[in-house]
């Protein structure tokens, strides 16, 4: 397993994955299995093509669409 993207800001750290789409509950679990082996407490962001609302769930893990990560300036936060 792996993560596409790890960027670092300062003192932050981000785990970013990318996926085309996620449609069923496999591709989802299979995009978020990398970032769920990562033990530490920074974000972990997947991004998607589709449009989709920005979401967060159990794990902290949030999925947003290509356009809202980037076009909103604070789309790492979000």
């Amino acid at each position: 397993m792996e993560i596409d993207f790890v960027a670092n800001l300062g003192s932050r750290r981000y785990y970013i994955q990318s996926a085309f789409a996620m449609p069923t509950e496999e591709k989802q679990r299979q995009e978020k299995a990398s970032l769920l082996q990562v033990k530490d407490s920074f974000k972990k962001i997947i991004v998607v093509k589709d449009v989709v609302n920005v979401t967060r769930d159990e794990n902290g893990i949030t999925t947003m669409s290509i356009y809202d990560f980037l076009m909103q300036e604070n789309s790492l936060e979000l």
